[in-house]
């Protein structure tokens, strides 16, 4: 594929669901309002004959994955459901756009000369959660150091606030430094604001 340079402004959105059916509705206010060009969403909780819900947006073709194959599987569904990743984009995109990884918690593509990752960090708690924040970026930067002539766009939830000193904030702030990446919410002077809101348990943070 042809090397393509995009001239035109795209609208970013990047969106924590907290599963497809409540948060299917925000999707189609968000495509009213700003009408992304690329929407990328976390947490859809679908399993993979789910998937197809979201040709429901039929101005977007969709890469992603569900987090539940290997649940499903093993047979019976227990408990809640969990994790998954998508990536929308606009059908005019298309010719530009190349599909390159996709996994439970990442998913890479790009669009003319911009490579969009959308990640799912594993949230604190979880069984060898820096060994699985280690070995996914350096997958990420294995596959973007194969198009050196491109622009990166990571997004999606980090399940860490950035300006904390955790271990899992130093390892994403040591690959900022590395690659010379920009925060947008310091870009964008964002910084206090809050990207995660549970109003019912008063909770709020910066780690979405």
């Amino acid at each position: 594929m042809a090397q393509q340079n995009l001239t035109k402004k795209l609208n970013i959105i990047s969106y924590n669901l907290h599963g497809y059916n409540q948060g299917s509705a925000t999707i189609n206010d968000l495509i009213e309002s700003i009408d992304p060009d690329i929407f990328m969403v976390q947490e859809h909780w679908l399993t993979p004959s789910n998937l197809n819900k979201f040709d429901m947006f039929s101005n977007y073709f969709t890469f992603g994955c569900s987090a539940m194959s290997k649940t499903v599987e093993s047979g019976m569904l227990k408990g809640r459901p969990f994790g998954g990743q998508m990536t929308m984009v606009k059908n005019d995109l298309r010719k530009l756009t190349e599909t390159i990884f996709c996994s439970d918690r990442c998913s890479i593509i790009r669009v003319a000369n911009l490579i969009f990752v959308n990640i799912y960090l594993p949230c604190s708690g979880t069984p060898d959660r820096y060994i699985i924040c280690q070995d996914l970026i350096a997958n990420i930067w294995s596959w973007c150091e194969q198009f050196p002539h491109c622009e990166y766009i990571i997004a999606g939830d980090f399940n860490v606030n950035l300006d904390g000193s955790d271990s899992i904030s130093g390892l994403i702030n040591c690959m900022l430094s590395e690659h010379s990446l920009l925060r947008c919410d310091v870009l964008f002077s964002k910084s206090n604001i809050a990207t995660y809101v549970n109003t019912a348990l008063n909770h709020q943070s910066t780690i979405d």
